[in-house]
Formats: C-alpha cells, sequence, structure tokens
C-alpha cells in the first residue's frame, strides 16, 4: 500500500528517484517493473506492473464502440510505457510523457494505494488549494462519499 506525498527532484535526463521507503516492496512485489501512464487531471500514473496488467486486461475488454471509451483506451493504453527501477533507485520518465504533465525539475509523487501519481509541484500545490477552498461545498458531494467517515 502506497501513502503519503513526497516533494523530489528530476534530474536532467528525467530520473525520479522513488524514495527509499518504496523500494523494497516495489522490488518484492513487482521486481522493480512498472508501467507509467497518463492521466486526464494532467499527471502521471505510475502502477507495479502486476496492477497495470489488470488494468489493461479490463481496458482491452471495454465494448469500443463508444467515442469517450476508444479516447480513454487510447489515451492510457496508447500513453502505457514500461519503466525499471534502476541500481539508485531511479525511473527514466521518458520525453512525451514530461511534456504531457508538465514535469520540471521539482515534482510531487503521491502515493494512491496501489498506484502513484506524478505531478508538476506547482500545479500540485495549486490543485490542494484550490481542494482545501472547496471542501466544505457539500453540493457537489458523489453519493458514493456521503457515508464515508472521516
Amino acid at each position: 500500500m502506497f501513502r503519503g506525498g513526497n516533494a523530489v527532484n528530476l534530474d536532467t535526463k528525467g530520473r525520479l528517484a522513488l524514495p527509499t521507503r518504496y523500494r523494497g516492496q516495489l522490488d518484492e512485489e513487482c521486481g522493480g517493473h512498472l508501467v507509467l501512464t497518463v492521466h486526464d487531471d494532467g499527471c502521471l500514473l505510475l502502477y507495479p506492473a502486476p496492477e497495470w496488467e489488470d488494468i489493461e486486461r479490463k481496458l482491452v475488454r471495454l465494448p469500443n464502440q463508444n467515442k469517450q471509451t476508444r479516447h480513454l483506451q487510447r489515451m492510457l493504453l496508447g500513453h502505457a510505457t514500461e519503466v525499471d527501477i534502476d541500481s539508485h533507485g531511479r525511473i527514466l520518465v521518458p520525453p512525451r510523457l514530461r511534456d504531457f504533465a508538465k514535469l520540471d525539475k521539482r515534482v510531487v509523487l503521491a502515493g494512491l494505494g496501489k498506484k502513484f501519481e506524478i505531478w508538476n509541484e506547482e500545479i500540485w500545490e495549486q490543485g490542494c488549494n484550490d481542494w482545501v477552498a472547496t471542501a466544505g461545498d457539500e453540493t457537489n458531494m458523489p453519493e458514493s462519499l456521503e457515508s464515508l467517515i472521516l
């Protein structure tokens, strides 16, 4: 289970060092084999390969007569890129994915259960500020969250 946010640096070659607290788990869970893809919120998603393979199977099986379904398949599957953790605990984020998420030197790696999101640090901070500003607005609360007790 991945949780918490970490501000990390992206080096000039596009390598991102994963925090040491995740490396052992990722090595055990997937041998350091991960998959990066895009998300329509403007971030990247990073999955251990076995988790991604489950999602990929579901995406491939979706009937694609619907235009939104085809678009989702094209975006997620078409951008899916296999990456491996190197001996220094880094992954290489390809230029095309860095450009998509507007990743520069400072990024945020957010652990969200079975995956990570990778964000441009400024966009992440703005999103957090926006969330705090609208947190009390219950008019847009999805029904699935109404029974959640924190």
